[in-house]
């Protein structure tokens, strides 16, 4: 398996999750913090313009130069190793890593932009940042600290049915980073069993994408909406009460659009969703609002989880 690292982390701001839920980042944080991972946030760095780049807003050129911006950024307080809480983001600064460091003269007119804006400082050396060894997901990181993961574990969510959704970004973008398998995919089923659950495994749709598309969501929305009423209607043929998943915005397309897919189906989906950090966040006795962050969720979290046991 590749090096993963446990120190010198940036860890990387989500303009979904600060919106949507900020209680990932606040859960992924207090995870971190019971694993003795160390991290820092930089209030310099900026999107990686997920949204508008795959909404064809911002070109390939913006997006490469914003990303050696943070790759700098990075450098410059000695935190090399990038981690991304979203998949969207993990996908991206990837492919940026690749193009600097493949493409000399794409690299030369990045820094050809920060030295005309007087920004000598954001000059980005090729593979000062590298894919495979300073970009990662915050699972990845969970994972090489799966060892230390029960010492933490306070309560005990095994009585509830347990499915995972991966995301495309993370599973179907970078295949060769990708650990725990991209066909099949397993890393968050591996960690949940981590927390002393399990999963239902392998479901109906488990590899389908949750809908969105990013565009796909506005352009249109009705086959946007039917992918994830399919997949929520096997997740309900198998009565699942919790989703786990490792991107925002797999989270915002199951949990804000839950309601609605149920009102013009008439199907009761009783179903809430979770970052795979607020579920170990939960596992690891966090407090449900001021961490967890439920109170920004659309599918009430209470609803399942409103009486926790203890483990033996």
């Amino acid at each position: 398996m590749k090096q993963i690292p446990d120190k010198d982390i940036l860890l990387f701001k989500s303009c979904l999750v600060s919106v949507e839920y900020p209680g990932i980042e606040s859960s992924t944080k207090f995870v971190f913090d019971k694993l003795g991972i160390d991290y820092e946030i930089s209030p310099q760095q900026t999107c990686c313009t997920g949204l508008g780049h795959y909404s064809d807003i911002f070109d390939q050129f913006t997006t490469t130069t914003l990303g050696a911006r943070n790759f700098r950024i990075a450098q410059s307080i000695d935190r090399p190793n990038l981690v991304m809480m979203c998949a969207t983001c993990y996908a991206i600064n990837k492919k940026v890593a690749n193009i600097l460091n493949n493409k000399d003269e794409v690299r030369e007119r990045v820094n050809d932009v920060f030295k005309e804006s007087d920004l000598d400082y954001l000059v980005y050396e090729k593979d000062s940042t590298r894919s495979s060894e300073n970009i990662f997901h915050v699972v990845d990181i969970l994972y090489n600290k799966r060892d230390e993961i029960a010492k933490h574990v306070k309560y005990d969510l095994s009585d509830f049915r347990i499915a995972t959704h991966h995301g495309c970004h993370y599973c179907k973008v970078h295949y060769d980073d990708t650990i725990g398998g991209f066909r099949n995919p397993q890393i968050l089923d591996e960690l949940i069993e981590f927390c002393g659950c399990s999963t239902i495994g392998f479901y109906d749709h488990k590899r389908t994408t949750c809908g969105s598309g990013f565009r796909q969501r506005y352009s249109n929305k009705d086959l946007s909406l039917k992918v994830t009423e399919d997949k929520l209607m096997a997740l309900k043929e198998d009565k699942v009460d919790i989703l786990v998943h490792l991107c925002p915005n797999c989270h915002v397309q199951f949990d804000r659009y839950q309601n609605l897919i149920s009102e013009n189906t008439g199907e009761d989906f009783d179903i809430i969703h979770l970052n795979i950090a607020q579920f170990m966040a939960i596992v690891f006795g966090a407090d449900f609002n001021s961490v967890v962050g439920t109170q920004a969720h659309t599918v009430p979290i209470e609803s399942k989880i409103d009486n926790l046991k203890e483990v033996d």
